[in-house]
C-alpha cells in the first residue's frame, strides 16, 4: 500500500501520537518512515532602541546549535517508536519560516506517498490567530495526508 511515510513532529504529545500511528501504519504496509522537524529561521530579538540584551544568547551559531540539538532529541523519540515497531526510520530536520511549506517540500523531495500528521484541533478565533499548519498542508499538498487527533 504505502512505501514511504512522512511524519512531521513538534514537541506536542499529539505529534508523538501521530508518530506512533505512522509507525504502526508503516509496519502493516511494510513502508519506511521519515520523521521531520521544522526549525524556525533565526531572528534577531531586539530590545529597547534596537539593542540586543545579550548577544551571546541570540547569536545565529548558538541558535543553530540549540535548535538542532532539540530537533535531534525529538527525532530520537520517533526513531525509538519506529524501532519498537520494527520499522526503518530516518529523522531529518529542516529550517523554514512556514512549516507547512517545508512539510510539503520534504514529502515531495523524499518521494513520500503519505503524510501522517497531528491536528491540534484549534477552532474559532484560536485557529484564525494561530493558523493551522495541518490545514495548510491539507489544502496545498498533492501527497495524501492522514490527520491524527
Amino acid at each position: 500500500m504505502f512505501k514511504h511515510i512522512l511524519v512531521p513532529i513538534d514537541d506536542s504529545p499529539l505529534s508523538m501520537k501521530a508518530a506512533k500511528y505512522a509507525a504502526g501504519l508503516a509496519r502493516s504496509s511494510r513502508a519506511r518512515l521519515t520523521a521531520l522537524h521544522v526549525i524556525p529561521s533565526f531572528r534577531i530579538l531586539a530590545g529597547i532602541d534596537g539593542v540586543v540584551a545579550d548577544p551571546e544568547l541570540y547569536s545565529p551559531v548558538a541558535y543553530r546549535k540549540s535548535t538542532e540539538a532539540y530537533a535531534r532529541k525529538l527525532l530520537a523519540k520517533v526513531e525509538a517508536i519506529a524501532k519498537a515497531s520494527r520499522v526503518k526510520c530516518e529523522g531529518v530536520f529542516v529550517t523554514g519560516d512556514e512549516p507547512w511549506r517545508a512539510i510539503i517540500k520534504s514529502a515531495k523531495g523524499r518521494r513520500c506517498d503519505l503524510v501522517v500528521m497531528a491536528s491540534h484541533g484549534r477552532r474559532g478565533i484560536a485557529a484564525v490567530l494561530l493558523g493551522s499548519e495541518t490545514t495548510k498542508v491539507l489544502t496545498h499538498s498533492k501527497v495524501p495526508v492522514l490527520v491524527c487527533r
